[in-house]
């Protein structure tokens, strides 16, 4: 031993002991390292593929999803069935809105407004409606609705409405007025033989238009057939309902009634405005 090298004391056996345990953790650490990182990195990598492999796997399947979406709602629309409203100067406006409010959220028709020139039409009430449609250019409708208001006076000397409905009520599965509608329903002819009602304030009007029609002095609706008429204003509202049941159900005409917090007058036969006469 070089004299210059200070001396060292052997190591006592608990840093022998000391000493082993280091090595040994040491050679266990690469040991694992050695076979564990190999697997590692293919843990990580086979990750990364499934993520974004995934990712664009799911991006790939979510365009023609949405495409296959909006294609299919499209295709609803089309299909569904079309409610058409006529408008003309000086309808009565709850005429045209209280059935628009109980047909207008079906899940199988659309509701669309029609007039003589399309564009908007002003209500008795002052109220402008925009129609989509013109007697030129409308549609087959499904279900076509004729309202009444101070217009219904002059209307029923409308040739050109007339016609229209004549027309369409060739291929309707249902022809339906509120109020005086069923006066130019009557004067179109389409309710010849046919009960019906009309608005009990101007009943003598709608009667006179076709004495052939079987008028009925004391309802709040009439259902013959495919035609429903209804009595004056708020009566059409609950004949929308009474033909919401017809179509579908008693539940889905009492849960639009509950959802629009609408008291509906269900018995049609039930008339406070009576005249007391029917044909």
């Amino acid at each position: 031993m070089n004299p210059s090298t200070p001396s060292r004391s052997a190591p006592t056996s608990w840093e022998a002991k000391s000493n082993q345990l280091i090595k040994l953790n040491r050679m266990r650490t690469r040991s694992i390292f050695h076979y564990a990182t190999p697997n590692i990195f293919h843990v990580i990598f086979a990750f990364a593929i499934i993520l974004f492999g995934g990712v664009a796997r799911a991006d790939t399947h979510k365009l023609p999803e949405t495409i296959k979406s909006s294609d299919t709602s499209r295709n609803v629309a089309m299909t569904k069935k079309k409610i058409g409203i006529v408008l003309f100067n000086e309808f009565e406006t709850l005429d045209v809105f209280g059935p628009v409010e109980m047909w207008g959220d079906l899940p199988d028709y659309q509701v669309f407004m029609v007039s003589q020139n399309g564009g908007l039409v002003k209500s008795a009430q002052g109220v402008e409606t925009n129609a989509t449609y013109s007697f030129d250019n409308a549609p087959q409708f499904d279900i076509l609705m004729v309202p009444g208001g101070m217009g219904a006076r002059r209307e029923v000397n409308n040739s050109a409405l007339l016609e229209f409905l004549r027309r369409q009520d060739k291929k309707t599965e249902w022809t339906t007025s509120v109020c005086t509608g069923s006066a130019i329903l009557a004067k179109a002819g389409v309710l010849k033989g046919r009960r019906a009602t009309s608005n009990k304030l101007a009943y003598e009007f709608a009667t006179s238009q076709d004495r052939s029609v079987l008028w009925q002095g004391s309802a709040r609706w009439v259902v013959d057939g495919k035609y429903v008429t209804s009595s004056g204003v708020s009566a059409g509202t609950d004949m929308a309902l009474g033909l919401v049941e017809i179509i579908y159900n008693r539940q889905v005409a009492e849960k639009i009634a509950h959802e629009t917090e609408y008291i509906w007058n269900d018995n049609a036969a039930t008339d406070l405005f009576s005249v007391g006469k029917s044909d």
